[in-house]
């Protein structure tokens, strides 16, 4: 013990050369105890090999000791050989009192491999012998979180929830309020919230309890949440996207404008951010302020549908055809496709006289919006400016059996019949 103590003071003294120099000696005048014991304050320094050479000798001799092999495969575990961790595991007796840990430590190499259900396994054992153990609850919960098991994971964090509340640093009405909000039971993920934001108040949870409250419409408590993230943290950038939408949802659709901007003001390729930027622009009649954020946003991203239809719906309502035309034609190229675009095309060319293009992206069209009534209406009146009167006759009679309240083409079809 003397020359453990010796080490220990070396080391605490910054004298790690001297240290090192004498676990030689130590470990060849030492008991065995005394070697678990310095293994321990080696690992506890991060001398890891050190630790591994003393537990692997301890290991020969006592085959059968439980606490030597789960040592050993702890330090394995840190040296990154996961297989020799595993190996030693399997070593330990079931009617082992450590069992329960070494199937707790056999479990997260497992998970780190990717194999969930020898994991789950793994933790199910462990249970069986401790199911009132909170750390055996805990990584069962744990396990099924990471999964997206997220009722599963509730049962079992609602057990430790009876004895502890927090475990490995983890908070556990935290853990409640996510696993619920992810299940969309938001309304009863808010107390939990409440709880967690009480034991401790960070950017995490303030998200996750504005996004929660504005998920279950209590629009007002979002605004609170995440105007106090923004305070607390202004460059979380999440947070700006669903403070304006909680602003819209109140009808404040200025602050909602401004907030939209403030985000892009911290991450200007942001492109949902820039698309909600655009979208409200238009909702406050700014189109000329609109169009650069819906243009900024397919610039980031080409393939970004609902922006470019957005964009191409401003473009149709400022009359700007070729552009209209230009944007979409240059998606397809680039291998993106949406059934709107075929009416798009088909407005937009129909207005630059190109009748016969126009034609054929209506027929297109109509495979995807023959329930649809505008569209029927539009392309009918489009049938009968080409002189196709027996086609848009057809159509006619389609718009008034979706809607016989449609008194305009249910006229347009009698005028048509009576030719």
């Amino acid at each position: 013990m003397k020359r453990i103590d010796e080490i220990v003071q070396l080391v605490e003294n910054g004298e790690i050369e001297k240290a090192l120099a004498l676990v030689p000696k130590v470990k060849a005048e030492c008991s065995d105890e005394e070697k678990y014991m310095l293994a321990e304050h080696l690992f506890s320094w991060g001398m890891l090999d050190e630790a591994r050479a003393i537990l692997e000798e301890l290991a020969l001799r006592y085959p059968d000791e439980g606490d030597v092999l789960l040592f050993l495969a702890e330090v394995y575990t840190e040296l990154d050989e996961e297989e020799k961790a595993l190996d030693i595991l399997a070593d330990i007796d079931e009617d082992d009192p450590l069992f329960p840990r070494a199937c707790l430590l056999a479990a997260d190499l497992y998970q780190m491999q990717g194999l969930e259900e020898v994991s789950e396994q793994k933790l199910k054992k462990a249970y069986e012998k401790m199911p009132d153990e909170p750390i055996v609850q805990f990584a069962l919960a744990e396990l099924y979180f990471a999964n997206g098991h997220y009722q599963k994971s509730i049962d079992f964090y609602q057990k430790v929830l009876e004895k502890e509340t927090t475990i490995a640093g983890t908070y556990i009405p935290q853990r409640m309020a996510e696993a619920l909000s992810l299940l969309g039971e938001f309304e009863q993920a808010l107390p939990y919230y409440e709880q967690a934001l009480q034991e401790k108040v960070d950017s995490h949870t303030l998200f996750g309890y504005g996004f929660t409250a504005f998920q279950a419409e209590y629009y007002q408590t979002a605004i609170e949440k995440f105007t106090e993230l923004k305070t607390l943290d202004p460059e979380y950038v999440p947070l700006y996207l669903y403070l304006a939408k909680a602003y819209e949802h109140e009808g404040q659709l200025d602050q909602s404008y401004e907030t939209a901007k403030q985000g892009l003001a911290i991450n200007e390729w942001n492109k949902e951010l820039l698309l909600y930027a655009g979208k409200i622009a238009l909702k406050l009649g700014k189109a000329d302020e609109a169009e650069p954020f819906l243009r900024k946003a397919i610039e980031i991203d080409p393939g970004y549908i609902e922006a470019l239809l957005t964009l191409t719906k401003v473009l149709l309502h400022q009359e700007r055809y070729e552009d209209v035309v230009a944007y979409i034609e240059e998606s397809i190229k680039q291998g993106e496709y949406d059934p709107q675009f075929e009416w798009d095309l088909a407005r937009a060319k129909h207005k630059l006289e190109m009748y016969s293009d126009a034609l054929n992206h209506y027929q297109e069209a109509y495979t995807f919006f023959k329930n649809d009534v505008d569209f029927l209406e539009e392309y009918g009146y489009f049938l009968i400016e080409e002189g196709q009167r027996k086609e848009a006759k057809a159509i006619f009679q389609e718009i008034v059996r979706i809607d016989p309240t449609h008194t305009e083409a249910a006229h347009m079809l009698l005028e048509l019949e009576e030719e």
